[in-house]
């Protein structure tokens, strides 16, 4: 008999992250869409979040920037 491995979160060993997916987040934070169209118990569905946080990541980012420029002139450029 064959032993099972137990695969985390019914996750199976051909669930391959890729590339799509990971691109396909990033165009949906972009775009406004929350919704991921993959199942969440999937390796795909995974990706496309990280995707999705990575692009969220970004925009955080360069807010922050933009917010501490405008605040500098502001408050020293008078």
């Amino acid at each position: 008999m064959l032993k099972q491995k137990n695969r985390r979160h019914g996750l199976s060993k051909y669930d391959a992250p890729l590339r799509i997916q990971f691109e396909k987040g990033v165009i949906a934070f972009n775009r406004g869409f929350i919704k991921s169209p993959y199942n969440i118990n999937t390796m795909q569905y995974r990706e496309w979040q990280r995707g999705f946080n990575f692009a969220y990541a970004k925009n955080l980012k360069k807010v922050k920037e933009n917010e501490n420029r405008r605040r500098g002139k502001e408050i020293y450029g008078r």
